[in-house]
């Protein structure tokens, strides 16, 4: 299991290698998904067993690699 950001782990024997909170099998793309639709972090958190840091470091995660991400538009 390797840290990648604080909270957040992978290991290829949990979930493929996906980014995980650590401590959980709960995939970041999940937790940002579940933001996207609605929820709030306190829902999130109670439905996944999370504490409430858990919920933003998925968030803080997700936009420190959008913020790398680099997209080239096609003309």
């Amino acid at each position: 299991m390797r840290e990648i950001a604080p909270r957040i782990v992978v290991d290829e024997a949990v979930r493929f290698g996906r980014p995980v909170l650590r401590g959980t099998r709960v995939p970041v793309d999940l937790v940002v998904g579940k933001l996207a639709g609605g929820m709030s972090v306190e829902a999130v958190a109670a439905e996944y067993g999370l504490e409430r840091e858990d919920v933003l470091a998925a968030l803080a995660y997700a936009a420190q690699v959008l913020g790398d991400e680099r997209v080239r538009a096609a003309s």
